[in-house]
């Protein structure tokens, strides 16, 4: 059988070529890369605005979702001389990578036809990597946990955010939990980060109470709990931006929702197919999130006390129990 002429796109004042447009990425619904790539392209102000000038590490399914799957740092062969790149080091490991660095729409359409379907992208930007300028809360739902619990669980971090008068801006994970993300002054490390998550974690634990477990080892944690994953704010980790598809079969989308919308948006709700006209209806519910930057100081106050008053520090980076 011949093969598909390749797909040409036009994003801005750039064309991306697309081979193999007609392969099959989700097999739920027959989605193929061309559907993903149109799909980027119709949301693409929303996740430029979120991987804007951040290193971005790439997950990549060659034959589709059901295939192989590469985690990919380093910035793929055959880039246009367009697509740009930023620098970062791994010192534990003596390394160092040029990740993707999105400026542009075509930058993400690209990724696409490097079979790119998960974007994830660090909470730092290009002109200083180590100073993040997002903290991330990642409410993760323990296996027999339901998502009405982390909805629960979401609105009293709302209530924490509030008090603190910090702006959240929630998004669906993909999957059964969600995303907050505050916009913060880029005047610290990310240990001082992960420190602040930490403490605020220990707030929604205590508000919140059986319903969060913050126990280090995730096999000693209540398996019908929410996890207020500080750990996220860690250097080098990352989790799907705003507007990434998650790659399973059935191509949801980690999508951007506002708190009214909290109560009664499912994860399955948002997908590549229901995405654009949302989109195109509503915009980019996170478009004000960098004019939203909050200051870390009460929270980091906020762990001073605690740990004056005997609560542990988070343990460290390394010693992951996740």
């Amino acid at each position: 059988m011949p093969s598909t002429p390749a797909a040409e796109l036009e994003v801005g004042d750039r064309t991306v070529r697309i081979t193999n447009p007609d392969r099959v990425y989700f097999p739920a619904r027959g989605e193929t890369k061309l559907d993903l790539a149109k799909y980027y392209l119709a949301v693409s102000d929303g996740v430029v605005r979120a991987l804007y000038e951040r290193p971005c590490m790439l997950h990549r399914f060659p034959t589709g979702v059901t295939g192989e799957k590469v985690h990919q740092k380093r910035l793929p062969r055959g880039a246009p001389d367009w697509v740009q790149t930023v620098r970062v080091e791994f010192p534990r490991y003596g390394r160092h990578a040029y990740e993707l660095c999105v400026t542009h729409p075509a930058d993400v359409i690209w990724a696409v036809q490097m079979s790119t379907v998960e974007f994830h992208p660090w909470n730092s930007r290009r002109a200083n990597v180590e100073m993040p300028d997002e903290w991330r809360i990642d409410l993760d739902p323990m296996p027999q946990a339901t998502y009405a619990q982390v909805q629960q669980v979401a609105e009293v971090a709302r209530e924490v955010l509030a008090d603190l008068g910090a702006v959240g801006w929630p998004k669906t994970s993909g999957g059964k939990g969600l995303h907050v993300y505050v916009r913060i002054e880029p005047r610290w490390g990310f240990a001082e980060v992960r420190r602040a998550a930490h403490a605020f974690a220990r707030e929604v634990e205590r508000r919140a109470g059986e319903l969060v477990d913050l126990t280090w080892w995730r096999k000693d944690r209540d398996p019908a709990s929410v996890f207020v994953d500080y750990n996220q704010n860690t250097r080098d980790h990352t989790i799907r931006c705003a507007y990434s598809v998650r790659g399973v079969p059935e191509a949801v989308v980690s999508a951007p929702i506002t708190w009214d919308e909290l109560p009664d948006a499912e994860p399955g709700d948002f997908t590549i197919a229901t995405m654009p006209a949302r989109f195109a209806k509503l915009g980019d519910l996170h478009a004000g999130i960098d004019d939203a930057v909050y200051s870390l100081d009460e929270l980091l106050e906020w762990a001073e006390r605690d740990e004056r008053e005997g609560a542990a520090p988070p343990p460290e980076d390394e010693d992951t129990g996740n």
